[in-house]
């Protein structure tokens, strides 16, 4: 990938990583930046922890239910809200751990889930559907989302999992108007 590129879309990503540089600078905001990049423990898993941590998007897509069964604008928003979240958090359990993208940071993960799931219902099968594409493409990561992570920060640890959701989001559709059309309404 260009460099040059790289370097651009790390310093537009800048103010939030200035924001996250705020949050550790203060001790107690530091924990809680802490508890929530490594998942509220689920981080720390010692098998798989990235499917661990990725399974609090299930109760937080959940959470955010009423205001996903409006307009897909209102889903755009509010996984624009996550990934932005999920940037200075990532940040600072990078600092913290010295080494990038540690595999006990999964805010990515569970912060960019309900990307998969925008324009679609909120019910079982979806979040299953949803829950095992992710991690395919996560794991996967084709490009760009494998480019991705070598931009610095908290926002090459978000970038790779936020185009990987929308490679989810691309193939839930698919699998979608294939074969879960006709289910009935949760």
């Amino acid at each position: 990938m260009n460099s040059e590129f790289i370097i651009k879309l790390s310093a537009r990503f800048s103010r939030l990583r200035r924001f996250g540089e705020k949050i550790a600078a203060s001790r107690f905001t530091k924990k809680a930046a802490l508890a929530a990049a490594t998942g509220f423990g689920l981080g720390l898993s010692p098998f798989a922890s990235g499917t661990a941590g990725a399974l609090l998007g299930i109760p937080l897509i959940l959470c955010l239910a009423g205001a996903w069964a409006g307009s897909i604008a209102w889903q755009i928003f509010w996984c624009v809200i996550l990934t932005a979240a999920a940037v200075p958090l990532c940040d600072v359990a990078e600092k913290h751990f010295k080494q990038k993208d540690d595999r006990r940071i999964v805010a990515d993960e569970y912060l960019t889930f309900p990307i998969g799931l925008v324009g679609l219902p909120i019910c079982i099968p979806s979040l299953v559907m949803a829950f095992i594409t992710n991690r395919i493409f996560d794991i996967l990561k084709p490009p760009p989302a494998n480019w991705a992570q070598e931009i610095p920060g908290g926002t090459g640890i978000v970038a790779d999992d936020a185009i990987s959701a929308l490679y989810s989001l691309a193939l839930n559709h698919i699998i979608f108007s294939l074969f879960m059309t006709n289910m009935p309404p949760p």
